[in-house]
């Protein structure tokens, strides 16, 4: 059993040493109090897992002690003790807010076995609690975009958050499309409920029924207990279907009939379920096109493209490029206990801002956990990165995300292309600022000192 943090309550000082010195001996944290008032005056540091609590005591007693614990939002789980000729009030006590109730004289052997329950319990509750944060994602752990096109996204984002609406989520691979769906939820009324992500792709065919709506006893071959199913795991919830265009045609009828009815039935079961899931789906396919070949129905893509948003590609949105790789950077060196990120050296910087990014936000985080590895004496130098990214990004020319291509002049070398751009950003998020260079830099995410050098750099060059 876990070592617990217990408060032992009870008018009579003999019981609470005599459970006190039990207490001690398997391992326990042990306070005491006299009274539920006292009680109820330590309780209030919320630091007392447990508390094994009489009922009957002079002033408060111990119900209205659990009474004004839960109404004061204090974690504390309770066991009462209670003569047998009072259960009632012991089951009265549980109605409060008791966890469980034990009949005098207590057993040293029943209250070990009843304080494992409770920390059985408070362990799986903080599991919940942890793998809910992994799934939902940590709001603090999001980039914030800078440019003017993924601005226009996160608008439509907090627009539609708080709405039931279903959302059609489209891209390229590696654009952030489960980001983007993960945000929605967690700016919706549903923060709290599940969010439960499901790979269309991955489902084997034969069990995609199953694995969605679940089935129940004797169902099929091989199902030899119930299962819930993923759209009633996320009953109050988010369901995101990322590759809604490998659903096959059949199960896209299913799919229809359950966004429209909002019920579900297990397979083998003759009774319907109401689900009340929001749905959220993404693809990298051509869902039109394949509405025109017949691959995809025409109706369900009406009732899923109820809100539509389009992810553009890295290659397009290149004004993100350097605070995203500074982003990266540094949670990439949280995630990996380094204690001072990783510079980037000037010619790592320019192959990584020439680079097209066929991958996406995907490829460059792979890039950058790569070469925090690689990575010595502080510096990421271009040996720390893949082969092909230096071989391709040194022949690439460079794109502004702003006004199209900027074509290399005769003899340009690659770092002259490379502060062209950087110029060309610089100068449009002032001029987007409105002259506010503080609030172009923190656009920029680059420090003030350094938009300054850049422009006497530029100005020096002759560019500006």
């Amino acid at each position: 059993m876990k070592s617990l943090d217990v408060m032992v309550i009870d008018d009579e000082p003999v019981i609470r040493q005599m459970l006190a010195a039990h207490l001690l001996k398997l391992g326990c944290t042990v306070v005491q109090a006299g009274t539920g008032e006292e009680a109820l005056e330590r309780l209030s540091k919320g630091d007392i897992e447990a508390a094994i609590c009489d009922i009957k005591m002079p002033g408060m007693s111990g119900i209205e002690l659990v009474r004004q614990v839960r109404a004061a939002g204090i974690d504390t789980s309770f066991i009462m003790m209670t003569a047998f000729a009072s259960v009632d009030t012991a089951i009265e006590a549980m109605q409060a807010g008791a966890t469980d109730y034990m009949v005098k004289p207590v057993r040293n052997e029943e209250l070990q076995h009843r304080l494992r329950k409770i920390s059985d319990l408070r362990g799986l509750r903080a599991e919940n609690r942890v793998l809910r944060s992994l799934v939902q994602g940590k709001r603090e752990d999001q980039f914030e975009f800078s440019s003017p096109v993924m601005r226009d996204l996160a608008r439509l984002v907090d627009k539609v958050s708080p709405t039931a609406s279903t959302v059609l989520v489209t891209g390229e691979s590696g654009t952030g499309k489960g980001v983007v769906a993960r945000r929605i939820h967690q700016q919706s009324p549903r923060a709290n409920a599940p969010f439960i992500p499901v790979n269309c792709g991955a489902l084997p065919e034969n069990l995609i029924e199953s694995e969605l709506f679940g089935h129940v006893k004797g169902a099929f071959t091989g199902a030899d207990k119930a299962r819930k199913g993923l759209f009633l795991e996320a009953d109050g919830g988010t369901l995101f279907l990322d590759e809604i265009g490998e659903l096959p045609l059949m199960m896209q009828v299913k799919l229809l009939h359950v966004i429209e009815e909002k019920s579900i039935r297990a397979v083998g079961s003759e009774q319907a379920r109401r689900a009340d899931v929001r749905i959220i789906a993404a693809t990298n396919r051509d869902l039109a096109q394949m509405v025109a070949e017949g691959r995809f129905r025409e109706d369900l893509y009406f009732r899923l493209s109820v809100f539509l948003i389009q992810l553009p590609p890295l290659r397009e949105r290149r004004a993100d490029l350097p605070a995203l790789m500074a982003f990266l950077l540094r949670r990439g060196a949280e995630r990996s206990g380094l204690h001072r990120v990783p510079a980037l050296e000037p010619e790592v910087d320019e192959l990584l801002l020439s680079y097209q990014w066929p991958g996406n936000v995907r490829e460059l985080e792979h890039v950058i956990d790569r070469a925090l590895i690689l990575a010595d004496g502080g510096q990421v130098s271009c040996a720390d990165l893949p082969p092909q990214i230096v071989k391709e990004a040194g022949a690439a020319p460079v794109a502004d995300g702003i006004s199209g291509q900027l074509p290399a002049e005769p003899g340009e070398s690659l770092r002259d292309q490379v502060r062209r751009f950087e110029c060309a950003l610089i100068t449009r998020a002032i001029r987007e600022a409105e002259g506010d260079r503080r609030l172009a830099a923190q656009k920029l995410g680059m420090g003030l000192s350094s938009l300054y050098r850049k422009q006497e750099e530029f100005e020096t060059l002759g560019l500006l």
